[in-house]
């Protein structure tokens, strides 16, 4: 049994939709599906996956705005983000004016997620890690069986997420990155929400913003 996984970059901010499913099962979850969903329904379609749910692991535009067309066209609950990001979901409509995509109504989730909490996608685990920084109630999805994490928008190859939007902080987001992400294990990749993928390690050398194991020369 393994997590398998493949990115849909969506939309024009590149936003990285994760569809990620058990091999055993064919039981699949969309994490983040922000738009372009006629794109993301041939890339399911493609892969023969059975769509069981959908995960957010933040409240942002660029990351929900397909959410609730892919939960009706597949009848599946919408799971996240953690309840502080419920201010930004009633806020899709003013998000859309401002970025101007076309409009995208407000919603809640089926389930709000806190810390602690565990999403099963057919037989695989993924814990729920509370961080934000970014958002308040921003999550991210660790599998650690596969060593992968679905990150969202807390942590870039080679950069952070922005702190500057409501409830925002840039202190709380570092914290989140070194006290819940880091200990995870240099060996854990992660799939960021938008550029290409790297490990909790390359990041702790590379990453000018919250580097701790910085080379010596």
């Amino acid at each position: 049994m393994a997590l398998k996984y493949e990115i849909v970059p969506v939309t024009a901010f590149q936003q990285n939709c994760s569809i990620i499913w058990c091999d055993k099962t064919n039981e699949a979850a969309l994490v983040d599906p922000g738009g372009d969903v006629s794109k993301l329904v041939a890339k399911i379609n493609e892969l023969g996956v059975k769509v069981t749910k959908v995960l957010l692991t933040h409240g942002h535009l660029d990351h929900v705005g397909g959410t609730e067309e892919i939960a009706a066209a597949y009848n599946v609950p919408v799971i996240g983000p953690e309840k502080q990001d419920a201010f930004w979901l009633q806020a899709l409509p003013a998000q859309s004016e401002m970025f101007g995509f076309a409009r995208t109504e407000a919603f809640d989730p089926t389930e709000w997620l806190n810390e602690g909490d565990e999403v099963m996608v057919g037989e695989n685990k993924l814990a729920v890690i509370h961080t934000p920084g970014h958002t308040p109630g921003h999550v991210v999805f660790f599998s650690e069986e596969a060593r992968m994490a679905w990150v969202g928008d807390v942590l870039f190859n080679g950069s952070i997420g922005r702190t500057d939007f409501p409830k925002g902080d840039h202190a709380t987001l570092i914290r989140s990155i070194k006290e819940k992400l880091f200990p995870l294990g240099n060996d854990v990749t992660f799939v960021p929400g938008h550029g290409p993928n790297s490990t909790f390690g390359n990041e702790r050398k590379n990453n000018p913003y919250v580097a701790d194991e910085m080379p010596i020369w």
